[in-house]
């Protein structure tokens, strides 16, 4: 009986979706000839809740390797939404059942980024055999070296930075250069080595702006007539860094600058340091055209593995690249986690052996240095409340009287204050580190 599969892409469109979806499909036909048929579902999980798809043959899939984009078309349908019913009254995780079942799917791949990935694991709880393929030109996905997609935005982002070069230095300008990623600052920072980028603003890393135009000020007694930036989308500062993202996001709004930080850090610099400053934008020309040579390799790996796990029917997981090879993890064990660049990150340390100002690193040790005094003095307290030494619990609501319900019950918790705050993130490590105590 031949074994029909299923392949959607969903979400941003990128480099190399159309040579993975061929890497599948030529590697299925090789390894299953006729015992295979390929159904290629429309527009993402959209098609797959509406049942628009339709049978593909192996000439489907000739001369897209080169092809930037998806044949397939893509669309995002945000993950919070598949449980809401909304006016169109349809229930959507019923609906792609539906069409599942109604194509006789023996299988389904996703190809996506982190939002795709959340509905693959749960499709995936709902029974139905998925596999994941991770892409995204933010390099985000947990559990993976590398994307695919990304090494392309890199090169992309890269030459975006080399021809400002040269208009910042004839003009003796500051450019700010606002590179793509929104919780993850990989793009940015491999772009901005790879382009020589002066100053790099990352998410992960919330940035001084006192800082920021005291290195451009730097460059300029140093000689430098010109500073290049190069701020992630996502990129937040100090005080915003305290607040939720609904908070600085309104914040940001009101006061006009829209919802990235590169224009008020653009106007920012001018005015403190009397220096020339523009915006440079690429946008989505950094997730479009033909995908680069190693995105093609990347891709046609991890579109054969993915016939492989097809071909030996295992499910519920999700391609990755670790340690330079092909592997697989489970769905339920990457879904909804954000791979971040780490405070350890080599190429941070790169960066600043480089002289490249990330304008980041006393506020990230001072937090450190803050949550280590912090878990020593919770520490202390909570020794001298078993040794009996102390009457004062600790509770969610703060300091109580000891009371018998409050011993039984007291406990203390110490959590992020960024919303979505991930422990496995290094910003949030130190202050995870004590969820909960509770005394006997």
């Amino acid at each position: 009986m031949k074994k029909r599969v299923g392949i959607l892409t969903s979400g941003g469109d990128c480099p190399g979706l159309n040579a993975t979806i061929r890497g599948v499909a030529k590697a299925l036909y090789a390894r299953m000839g006729d015992n295979v048929e390929i159904i290629g579902i429309l527009n993402g999980y959209s098609g797959l809740i509406n049942g628009d798809y339709k049978e593909m043959c192996e000439d489907d899939f000739r001369g897209i390797l080169t092809l930037g984009g998806t044949i397939l078309g893509t669309k995002r349908t945000p993950f919070k939404m598949m449980r809401v019913v909304e006016d169109d009254n349809i229930d959507k995780v019923a609906a792609m059942k539906k069409t599942y079942k109604e194509a006789k799917l023996d299988c389904l791949l996703c190809l996506g980024g982190n939002g795709t990935h959340k509905t693959a694991n749960l499709l995936s709880q709902e029974g139905l055999n998925i596999i994941g393929l991770p892409k995204t030109i933010d390099n985000d996905i947990y559990g993976t070296d590398v994307t695919f997609g990304f090494h392309t935005a890199v090169d992309i982002a890269t030459d975006v930075i080399d021809r400002i070069h040269t208009t910042a230095g004839s003009h003796s300008r500051v450019m700010c250069i606002e590179i793509m990623g929104n919780k993850a600052g990989w793009l940015t920072l491999y772009s901005g080595i790879a382009g020589g980028a002066d100053i790099i603003l990352l998410p992960e890393q919330p940035y001084d702006i006192d800082r920021v135009c005291s290195a451009v000020e730097r460059r300029a007694k140093k000689g430098s007539n010109f500073s290049i930036i190069a701020v992630a989308e996502g990129a937040i500062n100090c005080e915003e860094a305290g607040m939720k993202r609904k908070e600085w996001m309104a914040k940001r709004a009101e006061a006009g600058f829209g919802t990235t930080a590169t224009n008020r850090i653009a106007q920012a610099v001018q005015k403190k340091t009397g220096m020339e400053t523009r915006v440079c934008i690429p946008g989505h020309m950094q997730r479009g055209g033909s995908p680069s040579a190693y995105d093609r390799v990347l891709a046609t790996q991890f579109g054969s593995y993915a016939a492989k796990l097809v071909e030996i029917e295992r499910y519920g997981v999700t391609v990755a690249m670790v340690n330079r090879h092909v592997t697989e993890n489970r769905l339920a064990d990457i879904a909804g986690k954000t791979r971040n660049v780490p405070e350890n990150c080599d190429l941070l340390t790169v960066a600043r052996r480089m002289g490249i100002s990330l304008v980041d690193y006393h506020l990230n040790a001072l937090r450190f240095a803050l949550s280590i005094f912090s878990g020593i003095i919770i520490f202390y307290w909570g020794f001298l409340k078993i040794c009996g030494f102390s009457g004062i619990p600790f509770s969610p609501e703060g300091s109580q009287p000891a009371d018998a319900s409050s011993k039984r019950n007291a406990v203390f918790r110490c959590t992020p204050s960024r919303e979505n705050a991930d422990p496995g993130r290094p910003q949030s490590a130190g202050i995870c580190s004590i969820q909960k105590y509770c005394f006997r």
